[in-house]
């Protein structure tokens, strides 16, 4: 298995990956955040640009700010190459590193996140599963160490209905039309589905299910039977190469990419460069923005690659999921600063770290000064709400970028949060859990 370890030499010094033992000098002063990453197997491409988001923006909190509160930030990779199993047992080597434990797992899977929530709840470490996992636990009250903000594939899904009805010309507009949603035949493929049914006898559309079998390079019968179908819209919940796969067979049989919106984890380079013009007008969804033109980015050049352009862009600097993975680790920092309010500056256990997640409160004027100014939207995490349902926006690939081409949609709540807290009732009826009381 593949580990490496981010150990950091002094505060304020630029932390480097290394294999420097945790019982260094600095061991008790230090805030463990273990890394679940795949930077090899078919989803690799993927999963490497994230990673390496993730610890650029953990190396650039020492760098630049002397870690959080005066206490160093350690991370340590384990490659799970998006294999559930492989990513219990990382999560069974890492829980208990670090002078107080791990403080918080970011599965990066659907399927690792299915299997973790149960046991994060017995070893009391949170789960941050960041737009993905099971979007019941949204629900604090059932889900007490399980996060999924900003939003959820429900709330995602929501947005997208909303999308096509506006540009249908209005919601009463989807009657009749024909959506079809080609998924990887996966619990993350799988999740959006309940909402879109929930809406299509809402709204009267009709709605075609098209399973994709990993790790999706055979999808032209799929592709044969969208030709058939003739739909409106296409739909895609895919991942890695299906995602490639998927957009050269829509240019191939000539479907309109204007109408083609992807999952936000089928909107990056990778997903498009691959089929050439054939890609230009492609859609999908996101909750930040791309490119490198924030002052985050600027810090990441300056702090972690000294100003060296061309070696920042090497390791994806501004690449769509090289932001995600920046984003992701700053809700994990924003998170430690939330719990040192509470706790004081000092490293904290995991269940001291789920109380700074239920206290996160990123208003505008903190991500101003966090550089992140119009990169992500405000949010609010409660102990009744672990997502926030935050904003969706809709991005299109012109060829050579990703822009905005929506405002920021808000999901249907009144449809999603009904249907997250009947789904968190059946999970705690069916695991015996007394759902807390939340104020």
């Amino acid at each position: 298995m593949n580990v490496k370890k981010l150990a950091v030499l002094g505060l304020g010094a630029v932390a480097a990956l290394s294999t420097l033992p945790m019982s260094s000098a600095l061991a008790q002063n230090e805030q463990f955040v273990p890394m679940l990453v795949y930077r090899t197997g078919p989803y690799a491409p993927n999963g490497i640009p994230f990673a390496n988001g993730f610890r650029d923006y953990m190396k650039l909190v020492n760098a630049r700010d002397g870690g959080v509160g005066g206490v160093a930030i350690v991370t340590e990779e384990c490659e799970t190459q998006y294999n559930t199993q492989i990513g219990v047992e990382c999560y069974e080597k890492l829980k208990g590193k670090g002078p107080t434990g791990a403080t918080v797992f970011n599965p990066l899977s659907t399927g690792i996140t299915y299997q973790l929530i149960p046991k994060s709840a017995v070893d009391k470490i949170p789960i941050l599963s960041m737009g993905y996992g099971q979007t019941a636990a949204a629900d604090g009250r059932v889900f007490p160490y399980t996060f999924n903000f900003p939003t959820t594939y429900w709330s995602q899904a929501s947005a997208f209905v909303k999308y096509i009805g506006d540009k249908e010309g209005g919601m009463d507009k989807l009657k009749g039309k024909k959506i079809a949603l080609v998924y990887h035949n996966s619990a993350y493929g799988k999740e959006p589905i309940p909402t879109l049914e929930t809406l299509r006898a809402k709204y009267g559309y009709d709605l075609q299910l098209l399973a994709v079998d990993h790790p999706g390079q055979e999808q032209k019968s799929t592709w044969l039977q969208i030709r058939r179908y003739r739909p409106d819209w296409v739909i895609m919940w895919g991942w890695g190469v299906m995602n490639q796969v998927a957009v050269k067979e829509a240019a191939a049989i000539n479907f309109p990419m204007d109408r083609f919106i992807g999952v936000w984890w089928s909107g990056s380079e990778n997903d498009v460069i691959p089929a050439g013009d054939g890609a230009k007008g492609y859609l999908a969804g996101t909750f930040h923005a791309p490119g490198h033109g924030f002052p985050v980015h600027a810090d990441l050049l300056k702090h972690i690659y000294s100003g060296n352009e061309a070696e920042a862009k090497a390791n994806n600097w501004g690449e769509v999921l090289y932001n995600r993975g920046v984003v992701n680790a700053m809700y994990v920092i924003e998170a430690l600063r939330a719990a040192q309010a509470i706790h004081g500056a000092k490293p904290l256990t995991g269940e001291q770290v789920r109380d700074g997640l239920e206290a996160l409160d990123l208003t505008a004027d903190r991500l101003k000064a966090l550089g992140m100014d119009g990169f992500v939207s405000p949010l609010k995490v409660s102990c009744l709400d672990h997502e926030t349902m935050g904003p969706v926006r809709i991005q299109q690939w012109d060829g050579e970028k990703w822009s905005f081409v929506s405002e920021w949609i808000e999901p249907m709540r009144d449809v999603v949060r009904p249907q997250v807290e009947e789904a968190a009732a059946a999970y705690a009826k069916e695991n015996g859990i007394t759902p807390r009381t939340c104020g």
